[in-house]
């Protein structure tokens, strides 16, 4: 394994990604939530690589990355609250999920047997002119092996997939860091199903009408990606709402630690370089989402008993770091 397949963002590496797509090969392009591992939408033989790329259950269906709204509209039907939606939110970290629209071009795969596409517009320049280039919407999850932490830097990339991923497109590290925010519009009620950086009631300001969330726990059958109970795991078992470090425990933390206790150090801040990471040591919880997965990854390595992680404040962006790290710690299926 080579690194030979991380290029440079560039217009000559964008238009190399664009042939390699067309020819149904896989390309992991930045966005501003994390790298997605982009492929046509329309090849059903490209996205099967897809979901063998990363051992993803076929019954998890795949978000439609779109230009802009013309192009989601050969898709999907937008109805009343999907248009004010768009035009408040895209480009960003918003999917929708609306009926299909009338010869509808998807691949079926894609769909993983729906008839309601997930669609969204990110917002990254890279993202956009990969997208451009093709001419198609691109089906594109996190760049990662599944059940395993989203990747937010190129390096990530390659760690997880290696030369499963045709091209890696390197520009960084990704703004957000959680993944989009995934609102079904295609009933009666607006229903979140994914949260993220777009909170409901960001969503309730714009449409000006209720917002539900949607409870994964009582219903394992995923309408939208990210819905499986035990998703996003790290190898290392986490303890959730940690309010003192374990002996052989590591630490993601968030905020202060000054007075946390560690049973096997004293004091949590004494613990060895390496094993406490700090989401935002100023309780910032934008911060706290854009190093949740790199953190979670970096942690994963120290190969401690467990990870002990601090509660999150279940407000704003933090009621998705909360989902992400519920289903990191569920236990696995036996």
């Amino acid at each position: 394994m080579t690194l030979s397949n991380l290029v440079p963002a560039n217009a000559e590496m964008i238009g190399r990604a664009a042939e390699l797509i067309r020819k149904g090969l896989l390309v992991a392009m930045p966005t501003e939530t994390v790298y997605g591992l982009a492929a046509n939408a329309y090849d059903d033989r490209a996205v099967a690589r897809i979901y063998t790329a990363k051992g993803r259950p076929s019954f998890n269906p795949l978000i439609s990355h779109v230009s802009g709204k013309d192009m989601a509209m050969e898709l999907v039907e937008f109805n009343a609250w999907a248009h004010r939606l768009a035009d408040s939110f895209w480009p960003g970290p918003l999917t929708m999920i609306l009926p299909k629209a009338k010869d509808c071009p998807l691949s079926q795969l894609a769909l993983a047997g729906l008839n309601t596409p997930s669609v969204r517009c990110p917002d990254h320049p890279i993202a956009l002119a990969l997208i451009e280039a093709c001419g198609v919407p691109l089906v594109a999850p996190s760049a990662n092996l599944s059940n395993t932490v989203s990747p937010t830097t190129p390096a990530a990339v390659f760690e997880s997939l290696g030369d499963k991923v045709d091209l890696i497109l390197s520009a960084g590290k990704t703004e957000v860091g959680v993944e989009s925010t995934i609102v079904d519009l295609s009933g009666e009620y607006v229903t979140v199903l994914r949260p993220g950086a777009i909170t409901v009631e960001m969503l309730e300001d714009v449409l000006e009408t209720k917002v539900y969330y949607k409870n994964p726990a009582t219903d394992n059958s995923p309408t939208a990606p990210g819905q499986l109970k035990r998703h996003y795991a790290t190898q290392t078992p986490l303890r959730l709402n940690a309010v003192d470090v374990k002996k052989g425990e590591a630490l993601l933390a968030f905020g202060r630690i000054t007075f946390m206790a560690s049973e096997e150090y004293g004091a949590a801040k004494d613990m060895p370089e390496g094993t406490v990471l700090n989401l935002s040591l100023i309780g910032d919880l934008e911060e706290a989402a854009s190093n949740l997965f790199s953190y979670l990854n970096a942690l994963d390595k120290v190969k401690a008993m467990s990870i002990a992680v601090m509660p999150i404040p279940n407000t704003g962006v933090g009621v998705a770091i909360n989902d992400r790290l519920t289903r990191a710690a569920a236990p696995k299926e036996q």
